[in-house]
């Protein structure tokens, strides 16, 4: 049977937040105050990974034009934009909690906005064609929770795209990157953009580090009920899990 226990995406970081239940508020504020530098932020953090390999495997997850698409944790809409390009502004809707990213998003590309939480989303049963999730797994409260609820709102045989980023195979590449994106990247973001900038950094490096595994995120993936959950690796440690809504979509 599947586990109904809270499974979140890594333990308490009491050096940002003191209990999980304020774990929300945290992610929202830090990136509320630093959306106008997001993008700035994202060029130094990327490693190259831009829009080419965002648009790439928007279309191996199976994106077509026409399809409708829902961008949670959009952000500035560096996902969303890809999206757009396959199938049309006009079918694609960024979600995101925080007020400020989607102002920034707003001024960036003309598709629908709505502010809400990955958990909770305002979207019919069955209501689009692929969900879409570009590194912000590691900022939510449940992963159970989370996975439920995309199963819920994607149609039988829609698709399902989460990006995210994850620790390197072995030690000496695990230390080269904790160097830059642990030490590096903070401190060129606040030189670049913001103190809060460079806290944002050192936070998403931590949550990295301490962050599930990639087989424990396709479990729970599987207990949800998706099908054809699988995991693409590029560069050693940039994941697209993808999975399928299955046509029997009864809800499990």
């Amino acid at each position: 049977m599947p586990e109904t226990s809270p499974s979140p995406p890594h333990p308490v970081l009491t050096g940002y937040y003191r209990t999980e239940g304020d774990r929300v508020a945290f992610v929202r504020s830090i990136f509320d105050r630093t959306a106008r530098y997001y993008d700035r932020i994202n060029a130094i953090f990327s490693l190259g990974t831009g829009g080419w390999y965002r648009r790439r495997i928007l279309r191996r997850a199976g994106l077509v034009a026409g399809q409708s698409l829902l961008d949670v944790a959009t952000g500035t809409g560096l996902v969303a934009r890809e999206a757009a390009r396959i199938t049309g502004a006009g079918n694609v809707v960024g979600l995101d909690m925080s007020p400020g990213m989607l102002a920034a998003c707003r001024q960036r590309l003309p598709i629908g906005l709505v502010l809400a939480d990955a958990q909770h989303l305002p979207v019919p049963d069955a209501g689009v064609d692929m969900l879409s999730m570009g590194y912000a797994l590691r900022h939510v409260d449940d992963l159970a929770a989370t996975f439920a609820e995309y199963r819920r709102v994607i149609r039988p045989g829609g698709a399902l795209l989460i990006l995210e980023i994850g620790r390197a195979h072995s030690p000496m590449a695990q230390s080269l990157m904790r160097f830059y994106l642990g030490q590096i990247v903070p401190f060129l973001s606040g030189v670049a953009a913001s103190r809060d900038s460079r806290t944002l950094m050192h936070y998403y490096w931590e949550t990295i580090e301490e962050c599930v595994s990639p087989d424990r995120i396709l479990t729970r993936l599987r207990e949800a009920g998706f099908t054809n959950v699988r995991k693409e690796t590029n560069f050693g440690v940039f994941h697209a899990y993808m999975a399928q809504c299955p046509l029997d979509a009864a809800l499990p």
